[in-house]
């Protein structure tokens, strides 16, 4: 099949072109500058980031396992987190979410996630609970918040602090409430595929909490509040000013982008047919911004071909789950028999703004063609 007849899992290079001429504008602004590191766009981008999201703070820094990894840091450096305290992660989340919490010497205690919204079941938050528990992280899986306000809630009465994974849910809301302003603090990922997607990486974390803001901004800049004075054995992990600045051109139009994904999954869900497919859980509110597509079926590799074979890309998230990664063999045994499942039957469709109405529908019509008895 010739290439230019292949639909892409994801395009990037068309996905951009349409910023071209505003990307190459806004380089050519930093460039002539001569300020590459903290300043004005990444200041700028801060304050329009966090006023999206409805925080009063956001700090960029390099990409989203920094986010996640300073806010868990400066929670020790604060005195709200100790070496080998508890926390809460789903068991399907990609690896970033582990490594924040394995980096700073805390213990991830694995969830089983609720199988329809892939997101952490609040069933199974309580049940995890002990002496040991200090933070939650709810992880935003594909697109979609999870159940913030009863996670919230059991926060609450157990005094933990909950940490937002939001690197897949730019725009995802609950309660005209968004992903990044639920938990005391949020992560979020520019990495180029993400909804919200620099050229390069990229990373920012929103809270409400001035302290934690102010206290992540040093340990991002080597532990250190001014030139050549360190309080804290920081890292360095700065937004650079041409990621920012290029941001801040995809953000006016992040509403338009996931609109238009919305509106993609909706025909998906009303129109694929085929009982071998279970198509994404949507309760039609502004809760999923579908960063991914994702369906199950059984016997997946055969689905994978038959798409192939027809001109269609796919892709896994996450073909391994992080228990049984090597770098991870230390839980290796633990019992994840949901997660495992649905690990082996996930698939990801093709779900961005560029994708066109005839391969919409081609990807419609295979899949509603798709019989696991031909060959």
């Amino acid at each position: 099949m010739k290439n230019e007849n292949i639909i892409k899992f994801l395009n990037l290079k068309k996905i951009n072109s349409k910023f071209r001429s505003k990307l190459i504008k806004a380089c050519s602004k930093v460039i002539d500058s001569g300020w590459y590191i903290n300043g004005n766009q990444n200041r700028m981008f801060e304050a329009e980031f966090s006023k999206y999201v409805g925080t009063k703070y956001c700090v960029g820094v390099a990409n989203g396992l920094d986010a996640l990894s300073l806010i868990l840091k400066a929670w020790k450096e604060l005195g709200k987190l100790k070496d080998e305290d508890e926390v809460i992660v789903p068991a399907n989340t990609y690896v970033a979410s582990f490594l924040a919490i394995t980096q700073n010497k805390l213990k991830p205690v694995l969830i089983e996630p609720n199988e329809n919204s892939f997101n952490l079941d609040p069933k199974l938050i309580e049940k995890a609970i002990n002496s040991k528990t200090k933070a939650i992280m709810a992880v935003h899986l594909y697109g979609q918040l999870a159940e913030m306000p009863t996670i919230m809630k059991i926060a609450k009465k157990h005094n933990l602090l909950v940490l937002e994974d939001s690197a897949q849910a730019h725009g995802a809301s609950m309660n005209n409430r968004k992903a990044g302003n639920w938990g005391h603090a949020s992560g979020f990922s520019f990495y180029p595929s993400k909804n919200l997607g620099a050229l390069g990486d990229g990373g920012a974390v929103t809270t409400n909490d001035k302290k934690l803001a102010n206290t992540i901004r040093i340990l991002a800049n080597y532990g250190s509040y001014k030139k050549y004075e360190n309080i804290y054995k920081g890292i360095n992990s700065r937004l650079d000013e041409i990621q920012a600045a290029m941001l801040r051109i995809k953000l006016k139009k992040l509403k338009f982008d996931i609109k238009k994904r919305r509106k993609i999954a909706l025909t998906f869900l009303k129109n694929i047919k085929n009982p071998l497919i279970k198509l994404p859980n949507y309760n039609s509110l502004d809760s999923h911004v579908f960063h991914l597509f994702v369906i199950q079926t059984k016997k997946r590799d055969k689905l994978i071909r038959y798409l192939k074979n027809n001109g269609i890309e796919t892709s896994i998230h996450y073909p391994i789950p992080v228990h049984h990664q090597r770098a991870y063999k230390d839980i290796s045994k633990l019992n994840l028999a949901l997660s495992e499942k649905i690990q082996r039957e996930i698939l990801s469709l093709p779900i961005s703004p560029i994708l066109k109405n005839n391969e919409i529908k081609k990807i419609i019509k295979l899949l509603n063609n798709y019989n696991l008895k031909k060959k």
